[in-house]
Parts: structure tokens; sequence; C-alpha cells
């Protein structure tokens, strides 16, 4: 068995490697510097919700420029996970700066909105409303 497994050049297609890869590398290297987002589009806005618990509201800040919005959060260090001569014992939770950019066009810049709660960031983009333009007839001479 050792021997056909040896043999095979296609054993990583294996289901087991599929689930077994993120497993065993997202607990070795954590995910800790992403802010992670759901971007919802409708008709009338965009709606983009950020995870960011443990995040002071004056650590985030938030802007739109150029057709993309910016968000950056900073996090300071903590100290609640030493022993009695200060060693470190875990430190799974992250700190530092982040920060994520998106275009989204045709956002009516004066009405976006933002809102805090629960570690959930939680910011509303309007849509510029299309105006229907006539549309220029240019006479061939």
């Amino acid at each position: 068995m050792a021997n056909d497994l040896l043999t095979r050049n296609d054993w990583l297609d294996d289901p087991f490697f599929d689930h077994f890869a993120p497993r065993f590398f997202d607990r070795m290297m954590p995910d800790t510097k992403v802010l992670k987002t759901d971007i919802k589009e409708t008709d009338k806005n965009y709606v983009a919700k950020v995870d960011v618990p443990g995040i002071k509201k004056d650590d985030i800040h938030i802007n739109y420029q150029d057709n993309v919005l910016n968000i950056s959060v900073k996090k300071e260090d903590f100290n609640d996970h030493s022993d009695d001569k200060g060693n470190i014992l875990m430190s799974e939770r992250g700190y530092g700066a982040m920060s994520r950019s998106y275009r989204l066009p045709n956002v009516d810049e004066d009405n976006i909105k933002a809102a805090y709660d629960n570690g959930v960031l939680t910011i509303t983009l309007p849509k510029l409303t299309e105006q229907q333009q006539d549309p220029h007839h240019i006479e061939i001479e």
C-alpha cells in the first residue's frame, strides 16, 4: 500500500487532503491580519459588514475617495496572557494595524452612513440615481 501511494502521481487530488490542509495550516498560521468583510449590492446601495471585534470605535477610520472605500483599524497591544515572570503563556489574538480597500463605483458620497454594534461595522453606501440624459446628436459634415 505504501509503495502504491509513492508511485501515484495524483495523491494530492485525494479528497482527504482537501480538508486536511486548511485545518492543519489554519492552526499554524492564524488569520489575524485580515478584516473579514461581506459586501452586498442591491439596486439602491452597497452594504459592507466588517468584523472588528475588540476594536474601539475611535480606532476605526473609513473614507471613500475615487470610487474606493478604505477601512483601516488599529488595535493596541495587550498584556493579559503572562505568567508571574511576564512570560507569554499563549497569544492567539492579533493586534496592530489592518486595512482593506474595495472598489465600489457610483456612490452618493454625501449620504454614506456607518454604524458599529457588537464588533461589527456596517457601512451603507447609497448609489447615485442615474438620470437619463438626452443623447447628443452629432451631425456629420
